[in-house]
C-alpha cells in the first residue's frame, strides 16, 4: 500500500517561536487509534515546540538531522543525530533548533495509552 504524506504549517505550537511543518506520515485510518500521530517535524532556526505536557499518551523523537535543544521536565539538553528521545505519560517536553542555519528534522510518534 501506498500512503501519500500530508504536510501542514504550525505557528507557535505549544506556546513555541515561529512556524514548523508537519508532515504526517500516516492518518488517522492506518493509526487505528492507536497513536495519535506518526509524522516527520521540520523545525527552522529559530522556531519550536514550546514545552507541554502529555496525557494519556507517549511521545518519541527521532533525530534526522540538524541540532535540537530538548527539554525533559525542565532539564534542556542539546542534542543531534541519531538520538531518540521519549517523554512518558504525565511528563512535559519542548524542542526547539539550536542552530542558526540549518533545519531541525526529526520523527514525532504519539502513542495513546
Amino acid at each position: 500500500m501506498y500512503i501519500e504524506s500530508n504536510s501542514i504549517k504550525a505557528a507557535n505550537k505549544a506556546g513555541g517561536n515561529g512556524e514548523i511543518t508537519i508532515t504526517h506520515l500516516l492518518g488517522q485510518e492506518e493509526l487505528d487509534g492507536k497513536c495519535g500521530m506518526f509524522a516527520k517535524v521540520t523545525i527552522p532556526p529559530g522556531a519550536s515546540i514550546g514545552v507541554h505536557p502529555h496525557k494519556g499518551n507517549t511521545e518519541t523523537y527521532h533525530i534526522l538531522s540538524g541540532t535540537a535543544l530538548y527539554n525533559d521536565n525542565g532539564t534542556e539538553k542539546k542534542i543531534g543525530v541519531g538520538i531518540t528521545t521519549f517523554c512518558p505519560d504525565g511528563e512535559i517536553h519542548g524542542i526547539a533548533n539550536a542552530s542558526d542555519s540549518e533545519d531541525l528534522v526529526f520523527i514525532a510518534l504519539i502513542i495513546n495509552k
